[in-house]
This record gives structure tokens, C-alpha cells and sequence, in this order.
């Protein structure tokens, strides 16, 4: 985000919170927490093997909630290899062990959460690894003297005891320009939290948890302040205190960035991200050309559509056609951390000619996808030509935050037709004439139902009388939804 003018909005109540990243008066990226579904990414919970599955290498954990985690073995032995395979699981879980396991991604959805016998605990600047032995930099930062400088740091930090018995560190993002005097601080901090993780883990003899990450306000501060970030506004004076506190154990240069938002208008009514939260539900995303994009998430992957719509051009259809396009990847990008879509996502841009557009509109999606924090892959055009990429998910979308499925439609987001619902009645009821005895049937049915078999369907159903022999009443239930109806022998 560095060279962007960017700040935060957190908005408190004792139900939820919610944050948002605004860059350059826009909104980014919104994150929710309700207080009775804390997400459970990086809790680490004693558990227990309920079922070993030598089929897929892997094994089902019960870790004290509702939904059994699922652990494979890559994530058991984390890179072990034997002969350069990974082991049998069988040869190293059996139903009934007790295990230590780290919550990798929510539940989502039937799915439990994904869990990881590689436990990792964060600070500001570090990550620690109890079972590795290395030192590793973060990807982003790219400066190739600065990754050598601070891995020298982080060596001086630890002083004679070395990797502290065989621990390995990962230094974070946020390390870029710190000194050795913070990672000190940073090495206290977490050998203090891993010494009451071990002694809480020895303590406990049933499943359960034993380290519940941070609360989302504070993992705003640990994980989401990156140069660019002016200022952290707050509308709640209590969660301010506490992130100020908080602030000034781990970081007090954080602290400074912290700001108390009084004011009698709503903090996310500032920059109408209540109307940006609503659009991010919509299935559709109107482009500022003329043209929009449709987006459909599914089980098994999101797919976003784009589309020229109103937008002619100026000049001729190829260059119509490169404008939608490079606007479009801008724009996509954007609403993958808005949506906070993960796993395979398939778009399909409008066809190009040029090989040159092609490369170009590759390129913007690249540059868009650099402010993500989110881990982000994209393989390139498919044959068909669909960008195909992936987005690491870790927890739900916001629409599965914040939505459920439609009670009249099951989530299918279609209706049968009235003309079909029609079709299925008749159909019945010659079934339930023929299984019961009976002086006339009685159809219940919506509204607009009826009417259409009162009218367009009139010469069916009188057809249907004369062959069965009997009256056929029908009866409007103004509460029925399109798709209900009863056929009721009297």
C-alpha cells in the first residue's frame, strides 16, 4: 500500500465489529467479527483423532466443536519426506490420539475448518515455528540487501542461544526497516506466549482450546498497518483504550496512528460504505465505462464474467473492447478483497485479438492483485481463454458472512415458472386420483398459480375433470410461495 493515502475505520458494538480499508477515498477491503462467531484461524486446540482416512492421507480431529477439523497428512509432517513421499498417515495417527492442532481456514459452509499440526504463533514483526529450524523473509519485501540485513538482525537478536532449541522465525512484512532492538521485544513477547501455550496444552486433559488468536480490532494492528496508512480511527472510546494499550506493548509507534471518531454520524456512513457493503452483495458490478461484470461464487470456485454493456467506444470494437478489459482487472481486483472471494477464480474477459491487449490487461490484473494481502496466484490464459488464479481463502466470504440462501429458492437463485408449477399439479393430481377414493380434489396453490390455471391452463384442467370423473377446486394461499402447492383427495 506504500504511495497510497490510506486509513482505517473501525466500527464497534458489543455484537460485532467491523473494519474497513479505505485507499484514496475508496473502499478496499471490509472484515467482519460477530461477537458469537469469532472466526478461528490461528486458535490451537488439543484434540482428538475421530477417524483416520488412509484413502485420502488424511484424518478428521475432533476439536471440541460442532463440525470434526480435517487434517491432512502434508499438514502433519509439514515438508518430512521419506524417499521423497510423504509418509502413510496410518503409520502415524490411529482413532482415539490425542494431537495438538492449529485451525488453518474456518469452517465453511459443510466443510470443517482445515487444521495444521505445524503450529505458528505471530507478533508484529515475527512469526514463530516451534517444530521448524530456519529463518525465512517475507516475499513482499524484495529488496534483496534488506531480506540479508534483517535475517543478520534477527541472528543478533537471538545472540548465542541460536535458533532458540531448533525454533525457526519468519520475519513479517512489517519488519522492512526495524532494528534489532525490536526484534528483541518481538523474541520476549513470544517466548512468553509459547511458554503459556505449552503449560496450558500439559494442563488440559480433554479436548478443547488452548490459544485463542487475537480479537479482529488488534489483529487490525498486528497485521494490517503497512506504510501508507495515515490513521486507525476508532468510533468506540473503550476499543480505543484497549488498542492504544495494546499498541503500546507491541509497537507504541502504532499507537500515534490511533484515533477516537466521536462523531454523531456514523463512522462507515464517511465514505457510503454501508452502500459499498450492499453492492458487494449484488451479483452484478456496474463499471464507470458503461460496462459491468458478473460475478458468480459457487462451492467449488468463483467465476466473473465481463461485459461491454452500454459502453460503444470511441474509435473501433478492438479498442472498445481493451478499455472494458483493462478497467475491468482494476475493478476485479478490487472486489476479491472487497468480497473476500478465495480459492479458484475463473474470469473471462471479453475476447482480444491483439496479442499486446492481452498481455496489457494481464498485467493491470497483476498490478491490481500487489495490494492484497491475501496470497494470490494467477497460471495464466487457458486455452479457452479464461484468466484462471487462485486467491488463498481463509475464512468466509462476506456474502457468506453476512447472507444465507433464500428460503424460496433453496439458494438455486431461480424460480420454476408458474407455467411449470402448472404442469406438475396436473400431473398430481391424476396420480392422486388414481391411489385414493375420493368425491373431488382440492388444490392448494399461490396465488398467481391459480390464475393462470383459471386461465391459460383452463381447457387442461377441464380436460382433467371430465377424464377423472370429479371436481377439481382450487384455492389461493396468499402465504405459499410460487414453487408450493397441496393436492388434497376430500
Amino acid at each position: 500500500m506504500s504511495g497510497l493515502n490510506s486509513e482505517i475505520l473501525i466500527n464497534f458494538t458489543a455484537a460485532e465489529t467491523r473494519v474497513a480499508v479505505v485507499e484514496n477515498g475508496l473502499v478496499q477491503e471490509v472484515l467482519v467479527e460477530r461477537a458469537n462467531r469469532r472466526g478461528l484461524v490461528g486458535n490451537i486446540y488439543k484434540g482428538r483423532v475421530a477417524r483416520v482416512l488412509p484413502g485420502m492421507q488424511a484424518a478428521f480431529v475432533d476439536i471440541g466443536l460442532s463440525r470434526s477439523g480435517f487434517l491432512h497428512v502434508s499438514d502433519l509432517v509439514g515438508g518430512e519426506r521419506r524417499e521423497g513421499r510423504l509418509p502413510d498417515i496410518r503409520e502415524l495417527l490411529h482413532e482415539g490420539q490425542k494431537i495438538v492442532v492449529q485451525v488453518m481456514k474456518d469452517p465453511i459452509g459443510s466443510k470443517g475448518a482445515r487444521l495444521t499440526a505445524q503450529l505458528a504463533i505471530s507478533s508484529r514483526f515475527l512469526v514463530l515455528m516451534p517444530q521448524a529450524n530456519h529463518i525465512g523473509v517475507s516475499q513482499r519485501i524484495e529488496d534483496e540487501a534488506e531480506r540479508a540485513r534483517l535475517k543478520e538482525a534477527l541472528l543478533e537478536a537471538l545472540g548465542e542461544e541460536g535458533q532458540r532449541a531448533g525454533r525457526g522465525y519468519i520475519l513479517r512484512t512489517a519488519t522492512e526497516g526495524a532494528a534489532v532492538d525490536d526484534l528483541r521485544g518481538d523474541l520476549a513477547f513470544l517466548d512468553g506466549l509459547w511458554r503459556m501455550v505449552e503449560a496450558r496444552r500439559a494442563a488440559m486433559t480433554d479436548v478443547g482450546c488452548i490459544y485463542e488468536d487475537l480479537p479482529l480490532a488488534l489483529r487490525v494492528l498486528r497485521d494490517m498497518v503497512r506504510p501508507g496508512v495515515e490513521r486507525i480511527r476508532v468510533d468506540s472510546r473503550e476499543l480505543y483504550e484497549r488498542m492504544v494499550e495494546f499498541a503500546q506493548a507491541v509497537n507504541p509507534a502504532l499507537a500515534a496512528l490511533l484515533e477516537h471518531y466521536p462523531g454523531e454520524r456514523p463512522i462507515f456512513y464517511l465514505y457510503n460504505i454501508e452502500e459499498e457493503i450492499d453492492r458487494a452483495l449484488a451479483r452484478t458490478v456496474p463499471l464507470k465505462s458503461g460496462g459491468y461484470l458478473v460475478i458468480d461464487q459457487t462451492e467449488a470456485m468463483t467465476t466473473v464474467d465481463v461485459n461491454t454493456g452500454a459502453y460503444v467506444g470511441h474509435r473501433n470494437l478492438e479498442e472498445t473492447i481493451f478499455k472494458t478489459n483493462l478497467e475491468a482487472a482494476t475493478a476485479i481486483a478490487r472486489q476479491l478483497r472487497l468480497r473476500n472471494l478465495g480459492g479458484i477464480i475463473i474470469i473471462d474477459f471479453i475476447d482480444m485479438a491483439d496479442p499486446e491487449h492481452r498481455r496489457q490487461v494481464l498485467r493491470a490484473l497483476e498490478k491490481a492483485l500487489e495490494r492484497d494481502r491475501a496470497k494470490t496466484a494467477i497460471t495464466g490464459v487457458s486455452a479457452l481463454g479464461l484468466v484462471e488464479m487462485t486467491r488463498k481463502r481463509t475464512s468466509e466470504s462476506l456474502g457468506q458472512m453476512l447472507c444465507e440462501p433464500c428460503p424460496t429458492c433453496g439458494g438455486r437463485g431461480l424460480l420454476k415458472s408458474a407455467e411449470t408449477v402448472c404442469h406438475e399439479i396436473l400431473r398430481e393430481i391424476q396420480r392422486e386420483a388414481r391411489a385414493f377414493e375420493c368425491e373431488k380434489i382440492l388444490v392448494l396453490a399461490a396465488p398467481q398459480v391459480v390464475d393462470r390455471l383459471l386461465d391459460e391452463a383452463s381447457s387442461l384442467l377441464a380436460d382433467l375433470e371430465e377424464t377423472l370423473g370429479r371436481p377439481i377446486e382450487l384455492r389461493a394461499e396468499t402465504l405459499y410461495p410460487q414453487e408450493q402447492y397441496d393436492i388434497i383427495p376430500v
